[in-house]
């Protein structure tokens, strides 16, 4: 889709939200994790879509399969590049290039339910989480460009998800055999 025809279709869609705020409010479609054994999982989407994961060798897993963990930054990666080419579009911006990639540093003693030597627990997350943008339009300044990464980057819903620490609603259900 072009740049013109993704700046107007947002637009209708604003248009919509703005006089109809609740319009916005939707269930985000679910992605169900079934274990096939080991340490792989297979997780679907609503529509079929599937991702198999595993762990790396070392973790008991047998490392052919992308991580959990690196799910989550590329959805963050994704999510990030998305909403970049979506300002972008919006303000009539035409991108040549656009990379994101995210990162983070983790202690996979967190993982492993381990402690420091002082009895804190090691955290299972990343400690910290970064992302690194190359983007290029022809005639556009680099202030302008980064302006556009910044004001994209408060509104990634993956990565306010992240900074926010959005709370997990938990519920186990236990079939009765």
């Amino acid at each position: 889709m072009s740049a013109t025809a993704i700046a107007a279709a947002l637009q209708r869609v604003q248009s919509v939200f703005q006089r109809r705020p609740e319009a916005g409010l939707h269930e985000d479609a679910p992605a169900l994790s079934r274990w096939t054994g080991g340490m792989r999982v297979v997780t679907q989407h609503a529509d079929g879509h599937a991702v198999n994961t595993d762990m790396p060798l070392e973790l008991g897993g047998s490392g052919d399969q992308v991580t959990p963990g690196w799910l989550m930054r590329a959805g963050l990666a994704s999510c990030t590049a998305t909403r970049i080419a979506m300002a972008a579009a919006t303000e009539g911006i035409v991108l040549d290039l656009l990379e994101v990639e995210a990162g983070s540093r983790s202690d996979a003693r967190g993982l492993l339910g381990m402690s420091e030597v002082d009895g804190r627990p090691v955290p299972a997350g990343p400690l910290d989480m970064r992302l690194r943008v190359r983007l290029s339009a022809p005639g556009v300044t680099v202030e302008r460009l980064r302006a556009l990464v910044e004001a994209s980057c408060r509104h990634s819903p993956v990565g306010d998800a992240i900074e926010t620490a959005l709370p997990i609603d938990l519920q186990i259900d236990v079939p009765a055999h």
